[in-house]
């Protein structure tokens, strides 16, 4: 799963070997929280299996159109389990924390599925991060139920976590996001803040 190469990264040495949760239609990015409900078994072994070997998995979306369970992305996050709860006979409620984006290089096995993982060190975000936390700011502003929710998800200090929750909670396509997730943090601060100010435009004029 080489297609994907972000470029203006710098990429961590040592790769690692991680169970492999996949959602649909949705992302999880570095300094964000979710909640993902489980139904498939496999999924929930791979879960299991990342509780036995510390907690940590990496979470990747499934590529639009896909035939089959390894139709995957291959930048994704890596994730630390918060918590996994039994909610009915055949759902667990799995809470997650992301920690920093990673390249797959390689994806293992046909059922529960194992990636060979490469975390990718972000860039300072520079001067950018200040009009995206702006855009934010005017969009919330006008979403109160939204402000609301995000601030309830926020679990760091940092600029960026604004941005990153913005990324994965707006009403924005699921090929979107995976876009924001591939980009680097300059990158990512400046498409969220064009991104939040034409949606405010759209709504407006609707």
């Amino acid at each position: 799963m080489r297609g994907v190469d972000d470029l203006n990264t710098v990429r961590t040495t040592g790769s690692r070997l991680l169970p492999v949760l996949p959602l649909e239609d949705a992302c999880l990015f570095p300094g964000a929280s979710l909640v993902h409900v489980v139904h498939n078994p496999a999924d929930l072994s791979a879960v299991r299996l990342a509780e036995r070997l510390g907690g940590e998995l990496i979470v990747l979306g499934y590529r639009e159109g896909r035939r089959g369970p390894r139709d995957l992305h291959s930048v994704g996050t890596l994730a630390e389990l918060r918590s996994v709860q039994a909610v009915a006979p055949l759902e667990h409620k799995v809470e997650l924390d992301g920690s920093c984006r990673a390249h797959v290089m390689t994806v293992l096995g046909t059922d529960v599925l194992v990636a060979e993982t490469l975390p990718i060190a972000e860039h300072d975000a520079g001067d950018e991060w200040g009009p995206a936390v702006e855009a934010l700011a005017r969009y919330l502003h006008a979403h109160a139920e939204l402000r609301n929710f995000l601030e309830k998800q926020r679990r760091s200090a940092d600029p960026m976590s604004w941005v990153n929750l913005a990324c994965q909670h707006l009403p924005i396509t699921a090929s979107a996001r995976q876009k924001l997730l591939e980009a680097s943090a300059p990158e990512r601060c400046l498409k969220i803040s064009r991104g939040l100010d034409a949606l405010l435009r759209k709504e407006h004029t609707a």
